[in-house]
This record gives C-alpha cells, structure tokens and sequence, in this order.
C-alpha cells in the first residue's frame, strides 16, 4: 500500500460501503494522486491475487472494478473500440493557464486530463499510457467572448478548464511532454494527444516580451534566449569560427520570462557560441540535448553553423562615413518608384566588375556598369531599390569552393534545347543562386554574398552595399520573409523549433507544422514569434540604415504584427538613433489563401485589410488586366490590354470569341482606371457600362477591384521575380509575328501604366531593359543562367537561353518551343536601348508632377478622371486626365493616353476644348519619334494619338 489516508489493516479489511445494481462497493481514503497503490481481494479465507495488483489512479480514475469469477480481469478496460492515441499528433490546444480546447464531443460520462514527464517518457501500450507521468484534472468549461475572438479557428470546440487545485503543476507540466487524456466513465482510455502549447505559453511567460534577446554588449558580453520549455540550456563558446576550443557555461533561468542568460567577460567578444538546449523535442518524441544557433544571431560562422558576438556599433564593423551617412531625400510611399533587384543577379554576368566582386555586397560599393545604370535611373526619377532576401539564407554554401556550378558550355546550346536546363539543374542545388526564400537567420547578412562569409566581415560589406546605393541616389528596401523558415522539427537548418518545440511554428488542427506558404509557416500571432519580428526589423532599421521593408506573404501575419512593426518604426528618431522611422516605407503580399484565409485565425494583413493603415500591398488586378488572365493559365496566351487583346489577336482559343473579347478588353479597362487611381475603394467614376461606379465596385474574380483607403497604400506593378519577366509574358501572348519595334512598344506601355498612376511604382530589374528569363515562370532556383541581368547590350536580353527548368515549366514547353527558337524575338541593342529611354521618360514625367502622387483618396478624386469612359468608349484605349492646378507650378492639367491598339486613335477630352495643350517636354525630346506625331485639336479638344503608345499632354 502507498500513499494512503488512512491505511488498512490486513487483519482488519475494508467492508462494503453499500450496494447497487452492478454489485457491492469499497471506499478507500486515499491521499491526493495516491499512486502505486496495490490490493488482495479475499474469498472468505483465501486470497485472490490478481496477476497485475498495482493501481495507478493518477491513470485510472477514482474507481476500479474487479469483475467475480472472471480471471485476470481488472477494470477499466481498453474501450471496446479501440483508444486513439496518437502520440506524434497534437490536437488538444492548451490555450491559456486556465483552458484547454479539443475538439471532442462533450460528455458528462467521459473523464478528460492532461497528463505530463517530466522525463518524456510518455507511450502508448496494451490499451493505455505508461510512463513516469502525472496528472492535471480538467473540468468542462466554455470559452469566453475574448477567448473565441482571441481563437476563432477553436471557437466551435469543447472547451476544459484546469482543476485550480493542479495550478501548480503547470510550470512543471511546460518543461515536459504533454498529453490530453480521455477516459471513459470506468477509466478505460478512449484518446490520447499531444498538446499544442503557444497559447499557455504566451500566458504564463508573458512579461519574456519585454525581454532583451541575443548577444548585448553593456561593457561585457551578455547572452540571452528565450527557451520556457527546457529543461536546461548552457552556452557552448567556441575560440573559433571552425569550433575548436569549446567550454561549456551554464545558464540562468528567469522563472518569470522563460529566458535563460549569461553573462562573461568582454573578452568573449568576437568569439562563436551555440546553446546547448535539453527539452523536450515532439519530432523526436523524447528529450533532446540540441546544440542550436542563437535565432537572434547578429553575425555566423561560415553556413551558419556557430553564431558569433559582436557589438554592431562596434566602429571596426562600418564602412567609412557611416555614421554620417547622407540619405537620400525621403519621399511619401505614394510617390516612390521601385526597382526589384537580387543582389547575385546584379553583377554575376557583369564583366565590369571585377570577378572577385561579382554576385557580391562589394559590387555596389564599386562603379561597374550595373550601378552607373542604377545612378541613371535615379536621375530619371527612381527613388528605392528592393532588395530580394539579403538576410541568412539556408540553400546556397556560403563559401565558394564548396560551391558547383554548371560544367556544360552553356551558350553553344540550340536556343530551344533541353539541355541548358538539365545542365543547370544538375547543381542547382550546390550552386551559387538562389532568391533566398528560405530563411536561417532572420537579422544576418546572407554569407554567400561576403567576400568571406565566416564572422563579422558580411556586417561591414553588407553597410556598403547600403552606402553605395544611397551614394547613387537610392534609398533601400529589404524583402523579408518572417512567415516561413526553410526547416521544423530536428532538421539541422530548424533554429526556432530546436530551442521552443511546437512555439514558434503555425500547428494544424492534429499538430502538423502548416506549410501553404511553402516551407514551414512560422506564427507571428504567437507574442514572441511576432516579437521576433519587430525586434529583427528594428535592428535592420537602426543599424543597417535601411530605408524600406517589404513583406513576403503578408497576409500570413495578422495585421497587428505589422501594426507594431509600423509603432516601432514610427519611434526611431534621428536624434536619438540616427535613424527617421517615420520615413521607412512599408509594403508586401497581401495574399489570401492557405489555413489563415478570411481571417479564420486573426485578422490578416491583407490587400482589404490594410486599408487605412498607410501600409502597401502589391495589387493583382491592373497587373492581371495589362498582361492578360492569370499566371497560373494552363494556356499562356491569354491575352490583355497591353499583349494584344486590343486588336492584335494571337488565335489561342483561351481567348474566346470575339465578343467575349472586346467584353474581357473592356473589363480590363475598367481595372486598369482603378489601378491608375491607386486601387481606391471609393473613388467614383463612370465604368464602360455607362454606370458610376466605385473602385469597390469593380469585380475582380468576385473581390473587389478597389480595396485602398489612400494610394499609397498600393503597390503597382506588371512583372515581379515571381512568373514570367514582362518580356516573356509578351512572347507567349503577342501574335508571333510581331515586330520586335512593336514588341518595345508594348512593353512600356505596359510599364507606363505601372509608372504614371498614383501609388507605388514597382518594376522587376530590367524590365526597362527587356529582360528574359527564357521564359521560365519560377526562377528561383535556376541558377545564374536563366537568371542573368545583362547591363551589356551586345549580350542580349536572356531570350533563347534553352528551354525553361522542367520542374515548372515543362506544360508550356511546347508553346515555348517555337518561340525561342525565333531568331527574331532576341532583341538587339537598339530595342533595347530604346526600351530603356522610354522607362527613363517615364520616370522623368512621374517626378516631374506632384500631380502623378496626390497622396489621398480626396485629392485622387477631385482631380483625377476619365473623359473618354463609358458606353463609347474606344476599346483598346485608355484616357486619364489630372487637374493639376495648385499644385504643380508649371502645368493645368495632365492628360495620358494609353493606346494599345494596332492604329492611331483620336480621344475627344471636353474639357480641353479651346485649351494650349502641347506634348509633354521630356517626350517632344526624346528618342520616339512615333510619340512625337501626337496632335492635339484645340477646337475639338480631340487628342490623337499613334498606335501602340502612351503619349502625355500638359496644359500650360
């Protein structure tokens, strides 16, 4: 016996308490999870001495059944169907210190718990759980109002609320394995899970948001990181980035944040460290010993194997001037240009640039023929270039000799040949490209970049990367990527889930890692992943000086995340950290799909949610309308309003008849005019129905057209890293036999779109300059190759470079094949040239107005509209017209003219009759002579405008 009240006498035993319909019943008084209690049932005389005497009623229940004249029988029993216990699943939600959610049917028969080990040893055997476990009893509860608001996607399940009388227990049961327990009314278990635990642990650690996490420098060295549910971590330091000379330190745990620290001497800066964290690990199904990177490293060994300590004020780590360092005049999101740019693309294929230096940080501190290119577009009007994922990625070795490249002479393959891709994808994965996608480390620069990747070198070269550009007359925007990591679990390349398993990562209902962003989506609406964010983002800020951030798949973060990210911006001041947030442009996807789609689990950052909060969102709408249908047709000739819908039809089937053509052309129109307004929800105009309209009521696949509260709070764009480069979308929708002259043509006009409508602009490096990517849809791997950016014009464009990846591209092969085979679709340096001066044009004629940026949605729709729109108007024709007085010192008005159409077209803007209107300047001087026969009829007010071109004309 064990654990007993008041222990039984052998000679003395226990008599009946009563009787009912089942038989006669013993009350034992036993002590609170009494365990290890064992019995003897007497036969008069004789002992009956069941096999199994032991009874844990920590497992069991409150009561035990001894069937008469049945051998070896014990109640409870394994239920008669079965017990579910999955234990590598997790679909009970420990969601605050008090509550525990599971989706099972309520009962007032059945028993729930959670049971814990602190050891991990928890496993299903023989019908039940064995191991060194114990248990917190659950009682039925419901969810309040805030618990089903805090927890929409939990709101329908059976809620459970902790025994207050097992409270204490909860710390203990953090730092363990966990299971949710069902039992039937005799003890017989009916289901066993795992836990998920970010909800109770956001609980209990709630002041760890107020933590300071990773290396700080306050006179010594101090380290800290978050781990709540270990059982123990120590720091591993290292004398050097190979590893050698390891010691081993412990660390302290902070009971009331979950963070573990320590502190040492000022010498242990410059040196590596890794965490020795033991916990347990539910991928591994045990308790782990993980030796772990810091996942606030600020600088890394060579592949991220060592983090190291560094001060980032340190002076040795900056470049000359940094601390002065002249920005380039700020200016409002609603009138920024922006130039998308990977930084290996930049200079890999750029001869000008010494070898060492290409594909580097280094190349922009330099004055190669990529960044005399970068001086002249911001001459011409640009003011930001984004940058693609700079920050610690975990698919390309960062040291070169540990690099392969391609072996095959690449350029002496046929131009529609298979063989360029097979040859590249051999080594794509060893190879020095990738987009970066795939994030280690949140706030170190990508190694891979550096001229050497080990230590603090990338900080240094990674600053002047940032000096040179802003030195060009560009400010910087960084591509993040907070809402994945590259790997979960116990992979070697997962920091997050190795230190807090089953925290940092969005779970499924059965506690699967969910992956609909394509990797392993974190879960910024956990505290301290959303903390992460805003922590990494302001370190970026302040001590990089970068300028802009732009979010990969921002609607996978609930809208407040980027809320905060937006306050803690808003606080940095020039005074006091030599940073002006409030400058710091904000944008990213605010796509709707996957486990958070509609809001099911917070109110997301998406396209409609965002509106009013001055922070941007790539729109789909004008980009789908320009180019035509979507990038994921089966057919790739779908064709819009700048690819030839507008009079120039490819025969694709896709298409439809003619009518239905003229009626998509139409719809498209009316897209494109909410696009040129900036996407305003509000804003009011007459559509080609003939009806007024507001943006909002504009269908686009049944979402609204118009969904922005202010202009700046869209991003315009009509190619991007991701699908086909604009040049390639054109090949495939534009009839074949199309002119290469004409080809230029639709490519700015397409661009124009982009440039002259309020908002953000946004361009794909080298779409002003034709570039192809061969018309691979999904570069991101595919190596330098089918990525080159070629500022020499001799070389080409990428056009013909073989066939695209067959991974993502193989269903458009045959539609490819002809296609790049075509000598006569490879441009050559006059069409490339005299691309690139009309983007440079269109720069000039955006940030030569104010009028091209109003700000707001009044402003927009006081002075913006479209003359020509409604049931007459020309299809394949779009006219805006922008009062400009009062606000632009030199102009009345503005009026732009898209004409995509294979033919001059006459425009008939009222209001212009018996006005001067003239061509604008920078258009009169330029190298297009087609735009220069534009006319303008005073008496009529008719502007007539040559076939495939965007023409402006400015009243003085």
């Amino acid at each position: 016996m064990g654990d007993v009240a008041a222990p039984t006498e052998w000679a003395a035993p226990l008599r009946p308490a009563g009787e009912n319909g089942f038989g006669v019943y013993f009350r034992v008084p036993l002590s609170e999870r009494a365990k290890n209690v064992s019995y003897i049932i007497h036969k008069g005389d004789e002992k009956d001495l069941p096999d199994d005497q032991a009874l844990d009623l920590t497992t069991l229940g409150n009561e035990t059944w001894r069937v008469a004249a049945t051998e070896g029988y014990l109640l409870p029993q394994p239920s008669a169907r079965g017990a579910d216990a999955d234990l590598s699943k997790a679909a009970a939600h420990w969601i605050d210190r008090d509550t525990v959610v599971w989706k099972v049917e309520p009962s007032p028969s059945l028993h729930r718990s959670l049971a814990f080990s602190a050891k991990g040893d928890i496993a299903y055997a023989k019908g039940d759980l064995t191991g060194d476990l114990r248990i917190i009893r659950l009682t039925p509860g419901t969810l309040t109002d805030a618990q089903k608001a805090k927890w929409p996607h939990l709101a329908a399940y059976a809620a459970f609320t902790v025994d207050p009388r097992d409270t204490d227990l909860i710390a203990g049961a953090l730092r363990g394995q966990v299971v949710a327990v069902e039992r039937d009314a005799s003890g017989a278990l009916l289901t066993a899970t795992g836990v998920q635990l970010p909800g109770v642990l956001d609980d209990v650690y709630a002041k760890a948001a107020g933590a300071e996490l990773g290396p700080a420098a306050h006179g010594d060295s101090r380290l800290s990181v978050w781990a709540p549910t270990a059982r123990k971590v120590e720091l591993a330091l290292y004398r050097d980035a190979a590893g050698t000379g390891r010691t081993v330190h412990e660390m302290r745990r902070d009971e009331a944040t979950g963070v573990w620290s320590v502190r040492g001497p000022a010498s242990w800066k410059g040196r590596y460290y890794t965490f020795l964290v033991t916990v347990y690990a539910p991928a591994a199904g045990k308790i782990v010993t993980n030796e772990v990177t810091d996942p606030y490293s600020l600088s890394l060994a060579a592949d991220s194997v060592r983090s190291q300590i560094v001060d980032l004020s340190d002076r040795s780590l900056t470049p000359a001037g940094w601390s002065s360092l002249p920005k380039p005049k700020a200016v409002p999101q609603s009138a920024a240009s922006i130039y998308e740019l990977h930084v290996r693309d930049f200079s890999a294929s750029d001869a000008s640039v010494p070898a060492a230096q290409r594909g580097t940080y280094a190349a922009f501190a330099g004055d190669g023929a990529g960044m005399k290119e970068l001086r002249g577009l911001a001459e011409d009007g640009l003011t930001h270039v984004h940058l693609l994922p700079v920050f610690d990625m975990a698919t390309v070795p960062e040291r070169k000799a540990d690099r392969s490249e391609p072996g095959c002479d690449l350029a002496s393959m046929p131009a529609d040949s298979e063989e360029q891709q097979a040859c590249v994808m051999r080594t794509a994965a060893k190879d020095s490209f990738n987009w970066g996608y795939d994030p280690f480390h949140y706030t170190v620069p990508e190694g891979s970049y550096a001229s050497d990747p080990d230590g603090s070198g990338r900080i240094k070269e990674f600053r002047g990367m940032v000096a040179g550009l802003n030195g060009a007359g560009l400010r910087v925007v960084m591509d993040v990527v907070y809402n994945h990591t590259h790997a979960a679990g116990q992979d070697p390349t997962s920091v997050l889930d190795r230190i807090v398993p089953g925290y940092y990562h969005r779970l499924l209902d059965d506690g699967t890692v969910a992956t609909s962003t394509c990797c392993a989506n974190t879960a910024p609406e956990h505290a301290m992943m959303g903390k992460l964010v805003v922590d990494s983002i302001v370190t970026w800020a302040k001590q990089y000086k970068v300028d802009g951030f732009r979010f990969d798949l921002m609607g996978h973060h609930p809208k407040e995340n980027i809320l905060a990210v937006r306050k803690a911006l808003d606080g940095l001041t020039l005074a006091r950290d030599c940073v002006d947030g409030k400058s710091i442009i904000l944008y990213g996807e605010g796509w709707n799909f996957g486990e958070v789609a509609n809001d099911a689990r917070f109110t997301q950052a998406t396209q409609l949610n965002m509106a009013g909060t001055g922070i941007g969102t790539f729109s789909d709408r004008l980009r789908d309308a320009v180019r035509g249908g979507s990038p994921f047709d089966a057919d790739p000739r779908v064709q819009g309003f700048g690819s030839g819908l507008a009079g120039a039809p490819n025969g694709s089937p896709a298409n439809g008849t003619a009518e239905q053509q003229r009626a998509r052309l139409l719809g498209y129109q009316d897209l494109i005019k909410v696009g040129l307004t900036g996407n305003l929800r509000d804003y009011t105009f007459t559509a080609s129905s003939g009806r007024q309209v507001k943006g909002a009521e504009v269908d686009y696949n049944g979402s609204p057209a118009g969904y922005t509260a202010s202009p700046g709070e869209v991003v315009t764009y009509v190619d991007a890293h991701d699908n086909e480069t604009l040049f390639d979308a054109l090949a495939y929708k534009l009839p074949q036999p199309t002119s290469m002259a004409d080809r230029v043509r639709m490519q700015s006009l397409s661009l124009a779109t982009a440039v002259l409508g309020q908002g953000t602009s946004f361009v794909h490096a080298g779409s002003e300059r034709l570039r192809s990517k061969s018309l691979d849809r999904n570069s991101f791997d595919s190596g330098d190759w089918f990525n080159r950016l070629l500022w020499d014009c001799s070389q080409g464009n990428g056009f013909g470079a073989g066939l695209p990846p067959k991974t993502d591209n193989e269903d458009k092969w045959a539609y490819a094949r002809p296609l790049l085979a075509d000598p006569a679709l490879s441009p050559d340096c006059a069409a490339i040239g005299s691309a690139r001066a009309a983007y440079g044009e269109l720069l000039k004629i955006r940030s030569s107005s104010p009028a091209f940026s109003l700000g707001s949605a009044a402003e927009v729709q006081r002075r913006l509209s479209f003359p020509t729109s409604g049931t007459a108007e020309t299809p394949g024709v779009v006219t805006m017209h922008l009062d400009a007085s009062g606000v632009d010192p030199h102009w009345k008005s503005i009026t732009v003219v898209f004409n995509a159409t294979p033919s001059e077209q006459p425009q008939t803007v009222a209001v212009l009759k018996g006005a001067q209107v003239t061509l604008h300047p920078v258009q009169t001087a330029g190298d297009d002579a087609a735009v220069k026969r534009s006319a303008f009829d005073s008496t009529t007010g008719t502007l007539t405008v040559p076939a495939r071109t965007v023409a402006v004309f400015v009243q003085p």
